[in-house]
């Protein structure tokens, strides 16, 4: 999962820039994603976690090894994941930077899943048993909490959740 969790914290950590979304508007007349989901961002932790993942290829290749479309899956669908969460809090007119309990913690480990399943199914199923995931979603919300503190605290969040 660290390609997905790097691809999250990097894409505040790139971010800044042109707006995905273009400044536009929902049918709805609400924002589509917001002013913090960038084009510098989305690529930014695409790169970053694609780079990640490479080095891990590298360095620690009896570990685990992660193709290029495994990478790809694992950024890419991490941020797709984070742009879902904003789409929707922006219907139910929740605001960037407000508080959605369990999706903003795992907003970006169940969209690297999604496109694991739809793009590399295979190799999902024979790196995550169920043991896995649990541990995942049990680590990932204290894990992303003390991410976002510490990017709160180095002025790259609004808020510290």
């Amino acid at each position: 999962m660290l390609p997905a969790y790097v691809a999250n914290v990097f894409a505040v950590l790139t971010g800044g820039g042109k707006s995905i979304d273009l400044d536009k508007n929902f049918f709805d007349g609400r924002r589509i994603f917001g002013n913090g989901k960038t084009w510098n961002g989305f690529i930014g932790g695409v790169v970053v976690g694609i780079f990640t993942g490479s080095a891990q290829n590298v360095l620690i290749p009896s570990f685990i090894s992660f193709p290029l479309i495994v990478l790809f899956c694992l950024t890419f669908g991490a941020l797709f994941g984070d742009l879902c969460k904003s789409f929707i809090k922006r219907r139910l007119d929740i605001e960037s930077g407000s508080k959605f309990l369990i999706m903003d913690q795992l907003d970006f480990v169940l969209g690297a899943w999604l496109f694991l399943i739809l793009f590399a199914n295979s190799w999902f199923l024979g790196n995550f048993t169920s043991y896995h995931v649990i541990v995942i979603l049990v680590i990932t919300p204290f894990l992303h909490r003390i991410t976002n503190i510490i990017g709160h605290k180095f002025g790259k969040k609004d808020v510290p959740w």
